[in-house]
């Protein structure tokens, strides 16, 4: 597997996980669009694929202005593989490296996701008014659960 930077070029395969997975689905697929993605991954933010085969199984963007983690998904072929810990990982690092802003998300309740979360060292803080579980992590908390405090 390999694993780099997102560009715009990604974006359909972006798009292929994102409509595969099987929790956190999207029940209005226009909630997501090209647009978005390209604002995300060109001006507000950063992204990075996991490839396998020359297909992405995976990618994580962070919208930088809003401090917010927009997307992390793997394709269900390939979960369980350290694929998303390994995204969070480059996606939080450089984060950090660039700011010591709090990052927050929000994800769907009872999911592998919210369990993810919730392991890796992020803080669960309530409900969003969309009904999703909030998390935030901070730079200090990060540097402790990643190992390089």
């Amino acid at each position: 597997m390999h694993f780099r930077e997102a560009t715009i070029d990604d974006i359909p395969g972006l798009f292929k996980v994102r409509f595969a997975v099987k929790e956190n689905r999207l029940n209005n697929p226009d909630l997501a669009t090209r647009e978005d993605c390209e604002r995300y991954l060109t001006t507000d933010g950063k992204g990075w694929v996991c490839e396998a085969a020359g297909n992405i199984v995976g990618f994580a963007i962070i919208d930088a202005m809003r401090n917010n983690i927009w997307a992390l998904f793997v394709d269900p072929g390939y979960e369980a593989q350290g694929i998303g810990k390994q995204l969070q990982t480059l996606m939080l690092d450089w984060h950090f490296s660039e700011s010591d802003d709090m990052l927050w998300l929000g994800t769907s309740a009872n999911t592998r996701a919210e369990r993810f979360y919730a392991l890796t060292g992020w803080m669960k803080t309530g409900m969003l008014d969309t009904g999703e579980v909030k998390f935030i992590i901070t730079r200090n908390r990060w540097l402790q659960v990643s190992g390089l405090s």
